[in-house]
């Protein structure tokens, strides 16, 4: 197991993305960091440049709903960097907000979800609820609703079976939502790097290695090179 582990594993780092492929908005820095960051001092320093400017952007038109999810997602990946219990409840706030005033905004709903089951792989299941109120039926709910609302974009089915994976190798629901995102849309830099991984996990997941499948979902993640 050891060995075809190493490959998968292998195999997962040659999907990160060299920095120069990716734009320079906000959310494609984000992107970028997720996914091509080694280091983590660097991927911090990368956040807080993202955080600062979309909060300058928010200083000037309070209403800009994209740098509204740009500074939440900023804030929800330095708290998964830096296990900081502050920022992981301050980026549920901002998520929620969002999802309020836009009940069928499919990313917000994504960023719930992917919240709720962030917190769980990290913590276990007792301790993120203790600590930080996270569930997982309300996670996967939200997942659920960034699926339907989706539009058939690969990210939502795609992160949601990743999340599913890392969290139980056995989840029944992760085989059609990995099919869906292999076949959905791509319109984005997100959505084209979720299929890739959809693709390599639905490989694996047909071996049907649990000792496999977990691991690789959760290094597939968006910030799974970091421990």
């Amino acid at each position: 197991m050891g060995d075809r582990m190493f490959r998968y594993l292998a195999a997962a780092t040659m999907l990160i993305v060299p920095a120069a492929a990716l734009a320079d908005s906000g959310r494609e820095q984000l992107t970028q960091t997720a996914f091509a960051a080694r280091d983590k001092a660097a991927a911090l320093t990368q956040i807080a440049g993202v955080e600062a400017a979309a909060t300058a952007a928010l200083a000037r038109a309070p209403g800009d709903s994209e740098a509204q999810m740009t500074r939440a997602m900023a804030v929800s990946y330095r708290a998964k960097l830096s296990h900081s219990r502050s920022d992981a409840l301050a980026a549920k706030a901002q998520f929620e907000a969002i999802a309020a005033r836009n009940p069928r905004d499919a990313e917000a709903q994504a960023a719930i979800g992917a919240w709720h089951l962030n917190a769980i792989e990290a913590l276990g299941g007792f301790a993120a609820r203790a600590a930080l109120g996270a569930r997982k039926p309300v996670g996967l709910a939200a997942l659920d609703r960034s699926v339907a609302l989706g539009g058939g974009r690969a990210l939502f089915p795609g992160l949601s079976a990743l999340l599913r994976l890392a969290i139980d190798p056995t989840d029944p629901a992760a085989p059609p939502l990995l099919d869906a995102a292999v076949k959905g849309s791509t319109p984005t830099t997100l959505d084209r790097l979720i299929q890739r991984r959809a693709v390599q996990m639905a490989a694996v997941l047909k071996g049907g290695d649990a000792k496999l499948i977990q691991p690789l979902a959760k290094r597939l993640l968006p910030l799974g090179q970091f421990k």
